[in-house]
């Protein structure tokens, strides 16, 4: 009998995570009961996801407010400097704008506009036409902001972030002024240094503003890159990958991951006899269409996966293979003859036109999207995802 199901994703449930505790060890035991409750097999290439939240939880990978000034301050010692291209997120960036205007004096906060670099809009991108504002040109004060766009609260939270991330930094005694601009080494005429605070962008900014004269520039991901007074760290991103843990304190990305999904492998390979594939996923990458809100706001989509999900799927497009290379055939044989074309194509696709439609992405990032969708953000209580059949074809 032909199989009629193909890729299954499945939230399992798990206890809520405490620092120190085993998490390989409920990671397996949780995927292990749910496949017995729920009567599945585990497969050979079942991918198993585990949420970054609850590896950072379980490593105890967390900095207090006072931490991030106390690492500001020591890499910022005159306390004044520009904030760079931050993004609208009460719970992503707020709390690291506490730890920066505690450890500063005066901050000069540079705003991308109409939107941050992940689609949280500050203005509506027809008002600019309708004011004739080039964002691409057009360096705006605060005042000229309010004097020609008013108050935008944000699409979904109702958050007017200006006057929010003012508020923040005034509670915390910092001096602040906001700019409105697109090109990064605009906040030099401000400042000469920069803490760069876009994720995607990064690279570029800090490299901008270092040929243009900055004297200091740093990212995001280059704060609490080591313990402060014993706080968490992570050596790669920093502070980038960061979440709201309370209005004192963030938890961070979390970090040596690789020891944690080579054990999980391991560990369900010694149970089930099942060569399984693991990965640490945060946010996916996807695009709101409505507030047009691109999910990433992570450094990366999996910060950790074992070795068989490196690279990109190698598919064909079956209506492309049935309205031209088959389109005389029709049913047993036009379901054969795409199956013999499956099981014989090249072990490398990209560039030919079978392949045109297809997601030319990582496997990581395609299933860490997976993932982030099935496990979702709210009370699902579902920390580990299981993906059963992604890798088949129409041939299996």
């Amino acid at each position: 009998m032909s199989r009629t199901v193909g890729t299954v994703s499945r939230g399992v449930r798990a206890p809520i995570i405490r620092e120190g505790d085993d998490l390989a060890n409920i990671v397996v035991s949780s995927v292990l009961d749910a496949a017995r409750c729920e009567n599945f097999p585990i497969h050979d290439r079942d991918v198993i996801g585990v949420t970054e939240a609850v590896v950072a939880r379980a490593q105890g990978n967390y900095a207090s407010v006072d931490a991030i000034a106390a690492d500001i301050k020591a890499k910022f010692p005159t306390g004044e400097f520009g904030v760079l291209f931050p993004i609208m997120s009460r719970n992503r960036f707020a709390i690291c704008l506490r730890g920066i205007a505690r450890g500063a004096k005066k901050l000069t906060i540079m705003m991308s506009y109409p939107s941050d670099e992940v689609g949280n809009h500050l203005v509506d991108v027809d008002l600019l036409d309708e004011k004739g504002v080039n964002p691409w040109t057009d360096v705006l004060s605060e005042e000229k902001y309010r004097e020609l766009f008013g108050s935008n609260p944000h699409t979904f939270t109702g958050v007017d972030y200006v006057e929010y991330y003012k508020g923040l930094c005034r509670e915390e005694g910092a001096e602040v002024e906001f700019v409105f601009a697109n090109a990064a080494k605009t906040i030099l005429n401000y400042t000469e240094n920069v803490l760069c605070c876009d994720i995607h962008t990064r690279a570029r900014s800090k490299r901008l503003l270092k040929a243009a004269g900055a004297k200091i520039v740093l990212g995001l991901d280059e704060i609490m890159t080591a313990p402060v007074d014993g706080s968490g760290f992570n050596a790669d991103f920093g502070l980038l990958g960061s979440n709201k843990a309370t209005e004192e304190s963030v938890k961070l990305f979390p970090r040596d991951c690789e020891h944690f999904v080579t054990e999980v492998q391991a560990r369900v390979l010694q149970a089930t006899g099942k060569h399984v594939e693991v990965m640490v996923y945060g946010d996916g990458a996807f695009k709101d269409p409505v507030g047009k809100i691109w999910e990433l706001a992570d450094p990366v989509v999996s910060p950790a996966y074992t070795e068989g999900l490196v690279g990109t799927p190698n598919e064909v497009k079956l209506k492309y293979l049935a309205d031209n290379d088959f389109a005389d055939l029709s049913g047993e044989a036009l379901k054969q003859a795409i199956s013999n074309y499956i099981k014989n194509k090249p072990r490398e696709l990209k560039g030919t036109m079978a392949t045109q439609g297809t997601t030319p992405r990582r496997i990581t990032d395609l299933l860490g999207s997976l993932c982030d969708l099935t496990t979702g953000s709210g009370d699902k209580g579902t920390p580990i995802v299981l993906i059963q059949g992604y890798f088949d074809n129409y041939t299996d």
